[in-house]
């Protein structure tokens, strides 16, 4: 059998920490994922997906994501029943992670690009307009190979 799940998408909120009885830690957070394509009226579908990550990779995801950022987060689905107050039956669907890697820069989140470090220069566009940081190479048809 297999049970992988691979997800990439912005952080709806701030991880949420928490402490086992057992000592030990466990952070939620939720994804919001766009799914491609749009409704009828015009609006992007995105899904909601609660993931849960436990111990180093909870204290990873406290220490260093937040609302708004792009990741990537690798784990299995998992799924819960319980009883609501209503006395109905319910499922929860939630993502475990095994693993959460950052995508795109701090710019992706804010919007603004990130300021270089000191000493050392601006990162250059990802792209330019011809004429403005390159010059045009004429073909003389000539391979070098």
């Amino acid at each position: 059998m297999l049970n992988i799940c691979a997800l990439q998408g912005r952080l709806a909120r701030d991880p949420e920490l928490r402490q086992t009885n057992t000592g030990k830690q466990v952070a939620r957070f939720t994804l919001a994922v766009d799914r491609g394509r749009k409704d009828a009226n015009g609006q992007s579908q995105t899904d909601w997906i609660n993931v849960i990550a436990w111990e180093r990779l909870a204290d990873f995801a406290y220490k260093y994501l937040s609302k708004g950022q792009m990741v990537n987060v690798d784990g299995r689905l998992q799924s819960s029943s319980y009883t609501a107050r209503d006395g109905t039956s319910r499922t929860a669907l939630e993502v475990v992670a095994a693993g959460i890697n950052f995508c795109g820069s701090k710019a992706d989140s804010t919007g603004q690009p990130s300021p270089a470090p000191a000493g050392q220069p601006a990162a250059a566009p990802a792209y330019s307009q011809p004429g403005e940081d390159f010059a045009l190479i004429e073909d003389d048809g000539d391979l070098p190979f």
